[in-house]
């Protein structure tokens, strides 16, 4: 049973409780080379980290953001004992995000992975990797698509989440000092999403719709390859880019 004030500050737990447990720990995944069990593992050590940082800032001694590492303790439990230890760190992190909002004003920065992030930032930040990772274990069903579909998660990808999405994809394309990457990503009725990338740096942006889009897609779809993922059926996505802008694109769209 998820406690009320957990189920309220983040609604999208008991959708990814639900389908964790209807798997077993060794299934395989949407997500490369993980299991759900290794799915659970990584929401663990983000529960905790989240509310590792804000309640450090809380108590007037901020601490850097850790890295995957912090996940290490996790695999040495039980299957069991993981799951208990994912419940208490989503129920930690609601009780620390109800502290900071009645504690902090809304706009105070604060320091997340190398930028700076509001209070808010913490609790939608976990319910946007539940979403994210509940569609690794069920694919394109109702609840994903209607998930991935809000507008708050593609504003909080693109601005809150922003330049970190695209660094090890920047990498990975060895870009030349004179060769520049530019790509629309276009939901109809919806801003495209701007994404650059050059030899030392890339961006992510919300702008007006101009130009030609180089993919075109649904919202939900949009949001997947932002976080270099793919819908299960490729016809939700449409490009007249041609092969080479668009093999650019989904290695720029490789993920964290």
């Amino acid at each position: 049973m998820i406690p009320t004030e957990v189920a309220e500050t983040l609604p999208e737990l008991a959708p990814f409780a639900r389908a964790v447990q209807a798997r077993r720990p060794d299934d395989g995944t949407w997500c490369e080379a993980w299991t759900v069990r290794d799915v659970l593992i990584h929401q663990a050590g983000n529960a905790e980290e989240l509310a590792r940082v804000l309640e450090a800032f809380l108590a007037g001694a901020p601490v850097e953001t850790r890295g995957f590492d912090r996940e290490a303790p996790y695999h040495r439990l039980s299957d069991a004992d993981l799951w208990s230890a994912f419940l208490r760190n989503c129920a930690h992190l609601t009780d620390i995000a109800a502290a900071a909002a009645r504690d902090l004003s809304p706009d105070t920065e604060i320091t997340w992975t190398g930028r700076t992030v509001t209070a808010p930032f913490f609790a939608e930040h976990m319910r946007e990797e539940l979403i994210l990772h509940r569609w690794d274990l069920t694919g394109d069903d109702r609840t994903a698509v209607r998930a991935l579909d809000e507008p708050w998660m593609t504003e909080h990808s693109v601005v809150s989440v922003g330049r970190p999405l695209l660094a090890r994809g920047r990498a990975d394309l060895h870009l030349a000092a004179d060769e520049r990457l530019e790509a629309r990503l276009r939901t109809p009725g919806a801003d495209d999403i701007v994404l650059t990338a050059d030899a030392d740096t890339a961006d992510i942006r919300l702008a007006v719709p101009e130009g030609p889009a180089t993919i075109e897609s649904d919202a939900a779809t949009r949001l997947l390859l932002l976080w270099g993922r793919r819908p299960a059926d490729p016809s939700r996505w449409h490009s007249a880019a041609g092969p080479e802008t668009l093999r650019r694109v989904r290695t720029l769209l490789g993920g964290y």
